[in-house]
């Protein structure tokens, strides 16, 4: 009788900044699979993984996890998150940060495509929509293996902040976001519930506004406090979730920075949109029937989206 060999996962996360070893972290203790953090600072990676792996006997997950410099050690990994670019300091966009993370992108994911070519990856360096196109463009994986992760980030405040407006749980929270991960997002409050109930019952229309403009600026909120640097909290947990999406199979329907092909009446760019993640990674766009608010302020965001695209081109990418 033939023994079964049972092989487990592996997800690759590139750079050992707080997002990045914040991603190892959620990634064992869900025992999504092994672990490899991969940063140019070798000491960095190892010692991170190394004082998470010794975590690992009192949380009580089984996962590896192994700390590197070496773009070698990522081979046959399923999942690839890059993380790695400069963050955000205060008074700086996102956008800001076009040209040195967009070398960086293309650095990191010329390694990925010599040593992980099967892999799934997904991008959670800003300027998101633009860093995840740098990464297509640079790996020429079939846009089912690249996304971007932002949908679910700004969703999340989204959320957060009206738990906190309404006093309800988190759990039963039902909203999302679409657009470019900046300033120009949509959040969507037509489409949110609490506990079933339409979100344009439970607050005024006063109180959603506000709510809708302080997601829009939650992450400069964030780097207003810390000063120094940006979210790493939230963003990685979101990576996570879409790492565990695709794992596992799971059919979710999150929103996600995917690769538009006509959809809503747009092409040839990445955009934060509703879709089914599972082992084939982006396997479906979900489109929506929009109402005219809604397509102007997808409208203005993809053509933030679009600036981003032309400042690529200009500066050679």
């Amino acid at each position: 009788m033939s023994e079964k060999i049972f092989k487990r996962k592996k997800i690759a996360v590139i750079g050992a900044g707080f997002v990045g070893s914040t991603c190892a972290h959620w990634a064992a203790q869900k025992e999504l699979g092994d672990v490899i953090l991969l940063d140019i600072n070798e000491g960095s990676a190892k010692g991170k993984a190394l004082d998470l792996f010794e975590a690992a006997p009192v949380e009580g997950f089984d996962s590896n996890v192994t700390g590197t410099s070496s773009y070698s050690d990522i081979a046959g990994s399923d999942i690839v998150i890059i993380t790695a670019g400069l963050p955000r300091k205060p008074g700086m966009s996102r956008d800001d940060l076009l040209d040195t993370n967009a070398k960086i992108m293309k650095s990191v994911c010329e390694g990925v495509k010599e040593n992980a070519p099967e892999s799934i990856v997904i991008i959670v360096s800003n300027p998101l929509d633009a860093m995840t196109y740098i990464a297509h463009k640079t790996l020429g994986f079939p846009t089912n293996r690249v996304i971007g992760m932002a949908g679910i980030l700004d969703s999340a405040r989204f959320r957060a902040f009206l738990a906190e407006e309404t006093g309800c749980s988190v759990k039963d929270i039902q909203a999302f976001v679409l657009g470019g991960h900046g300033d120009t997002m949509v959040p969507m409050p037509r489409h949110c519930t609490i506990g079933g109930v339409p979100l344009t019952e439970m607050i005024s229309q006063e109180r959603i506004d506000k709510i809708v403009e302080r997601t829009r600026k939650g992450g400069a909120e964030i780097v207003g406090h810390l000063k120094t640097g940006s979210a790493y909290y939230a963003p990685s947990r979101s990576a996570v979730e879409m790492a565990e999406a695709i794992l596992k199979d799971q059919n979710r329907v999150l929103p996600c920075a995917a690769y538009l092909d006509g959809e809503y009446g747009y092409e040839k760019l990445f955009v934060g949109v509703l879709c089914q993640l599972n082992g084939r990674g982006m396997d479906k766009v979900f489109t929506l029937k929009l109402n005219d608010e809604e397509k102007a302020g997808l409208a203005n965001s993809v053509e933030a989206v679009k600036g981003l695209m032309a400042d690529l081109e200009k500066l050679g990418y």
